[in-house]
């Protein structure tokens, strides 16, 4: 079972596709600089820290208008 739930993130964002940018982004960002920044995470991977961040309110995201 996926922690957090797909129905929790979809709360905080539009759709599925906004999701998997926003997630996959802060992976890599992850990965490079090494801050995450929930304290105990659920998850050992990239992915599954950066879906806990974005349940926990604490990744956002701009839209671009063009």
């Amino acid at each position: 079972m996926l922690n957090p739930s797909i129905d929790s993130l979809m709360n905080k964002l539009d759709s599925k596709y906004t999701l998997v940018t926003v997630a996959s982004k802060r992976a890599r960002a992850m990965q490079i600089y090494k801050d995450q920044q929930i304290q105990k995470p659920v998850s050992h991977k990239y992915v599954g820290k950066a879906l806990e961040e974005i349940d926990a309110g604490l990744l956002f995201y701009e839209k671009d208008d063009q």
